[in-house]
């Protein structure tokens, strides 16, 4: 046998710690994978102990009312069974005790702890419903328009061509019998929108912005009535967060939040439309009455938001409807009744704090790590492994 070089042993030993350092790196640092389901007991969730419920509780009453509407044989997400498996525990629902909220959850639903694969821990930030000031005539300071959904605007649900996209769409408009993109907020902005009305006009482009990033928002119009603006269509193009834009313009990325972003717009003004137009992504809305002070708008699910109770989650693989613990820092219970475009990944969530400074101050600050933990009726549990993996998540 030929004796080994000393060289070419020096390179195989190099080879070998530089594999090792790499397993060693993948182990403390592991690449996020698909959605994992892990069965636990509400004892060893963090934070379960001593959550109030409460909220969460009549969250998940309207979440029912509009689960009732849907047939038996609805699926509840990638893992939630049918709707056939929610209607015992929505029945029941009906009848907890306000006083012991988290006895009624952990009677008739079992946790499963979410992860990415090996990863735990996720991203939770927050949202929240801001106002803006208007009128229905373009006059004075009112001069940027607030639109309705486009008549030529085309939605496409993927989920009815392909089940493996469901959850995904796309927008846009037909030319010449193709789908061809819709146009950008840069687009919109100088050029306008003949196909889509004008619901009012507001004194604060800025203030528009950050409705379309919420969502939904307030408008109190000049001769002090209110109104509610509601989310009605996107335009389809891609989102960007403008904080991220900041940040390679040069602002620092501790401490980002909305108050920052806000704060450089306005002292900002040459650069700002610039910046909120490389976020291609555009909201439309529909005017309603506010209702209820104490609620969002509709969410995703079609109910009123709770605050401190409504979860968006991503709805290509969690369901609306379903309890999700979220632990560390807030260790709450939510009900998942929105979605958003930023939204994406098995641990991922945007909680909903409400109206008012207060909520956009907590909104706004909020990003931070932390678990989650899915509530699923017992019967559907029982029909799971203890560790369930979904491939293609």
């Amino acid at each position: 046998m030929a004796k080994r070089q000393p060289h070419a042993v020096i390179l195989f030993v190099l080879a070998a710690i530089a594999v090792a350092a790499a397993g060693l790196w993948w182990f403390f640092n592991p690449v996020p994978g698909p959605l994992r389901l892990t069965k636990t007991r509400f004892a060893d969730v963090p934070g379960w102990s001593e959550t109030d419920a409460g909220a969460a509780l009549s969250a998940f009453r309207r979440s029912c009312d509009a689960l009732a509407k849907l047939p038996d044989t609805a699926a509840m997400g990638r893992y939630g069974g049918t709707l056939a498996d929610w209607r015992p525990v929505c029945a029941a629902a009906k009848t907890a005790t306000p006083a012991q909220p988290r006895v009624f959850f952990e009677a008739w639903f079992t946790p499963f702890a979410v992860s990415a694969g090996r990863v735990k821990d996720g991203r939770f930030t927050g949202y929240y419903e801001p106002q803006i000031r208007g009128s229905h005539a373009q006059r004075g300071p009112y001069r940027t328009p607030v639109y309705a959904r486009p008549d030529d605007l085309v939605t496409v649900d993927l989920g009815a061509f392909r089940p493996a996209l469901k959850g995904e769409s796309l927008a846009g408009r037909v030319d010449d019998g193709k789908l061809v993109p819709y146009a950008s907020r840069a687009e919109i902005d100088a050029h306008g929108l003949s196909q889509a009305r004008v619901l009012f006009y507001t004194d604060d482009p800025i203030a528009l912005f950050f409705l379309h990033i919420q969502g939904s928002g307030r408008v109190i119009f000049s001769d002090g009535t209110a109104a509610r603006v509601s989310y009605a269509a996107q335009n389809g193009q891609p989102y960007t967060a403008i904080g991220k834009t900041l940040i390679g313009r040069g602002v620092p990325r501790d401490g980002m939040s909305l108050q920052v972003i806000r704060a450089w717009l306005k002292s900002h003004p040459g650069e700002a439309r610039a910046v909120m137009e490389n976020d291609a992504s555009y909201v439309f809305f529909k005017e309603e009455p506010v209702g209820d002070p104490a609620f969002g708008a509709e969410g995703a699910e079609g109910v009123p938001l709770t605050p401190l109770a409504s979860l968006a989650v991503d709805l290509r693989l969690h369901a609306l409807g379903a309890p999700y613990f979220v632990s560390g820092g807030l260790d709450r219970l939510f009900v998942a009744q929105d979605t958003g475009g930023a939204i994406r990944g098995p641990v991922r969530g945007d909680v909903y704090f409400g109206f008012g400074p207060a909520a956009e101050a907590q909104a706004g600050t909020m990003d931070q790590t932390g678990r989650l933990t899915v509530l699923l009726p017992n019967p559907v549990a029982q029909r799971m492994k203890d560790e369930t993996d979904f491939p293609g998540t």
